[in-house]
């Protein structure tokens, strides 16, 4: 579930995405080391939506840190050269 989450959540700066997806990839890898090491406690389903939610952790993690790299490199650009961002600032309106 916190990897389904972490998903649309990349878009909020990438924090929460961030945060969400270590968290679902560090739960949903403890959850199948579990049934590796004992697989007549769990169903095949329980094992696959913990596949899952790794898998969804792993993507959101990956986006969110994409996403505050370009966050970083937007405002060094308008910290490096001020002048072009204020020209496309206006050209957007």
């Amino acid at each position: 579930m916190l990897g389904i989450l972490a998903i649309p959540a990349c878009c909020f700066y990438g924090i929460f995405g961030l945060i969400f997806g270590v968290i679902a990839w560090i739960l949903g890898a403890g959850d199948m080391k579990k049934y590796r090491f004992n697989p007549s406690l769990y169903t095949e389903s329980s094992y696959k939506n913990a596949k899952a939610g790794k898998i969804c952790g792993m993507i959101a993690t990956i986006l969110s840190a994409l996403f505050i790299v370009m966050v970083i490199l937007v405002i060094a650009g308008a910290i490096a050269n001020p002048q072009m961002f204020d020209n496309f600032i206006k050209g957007m309106k």
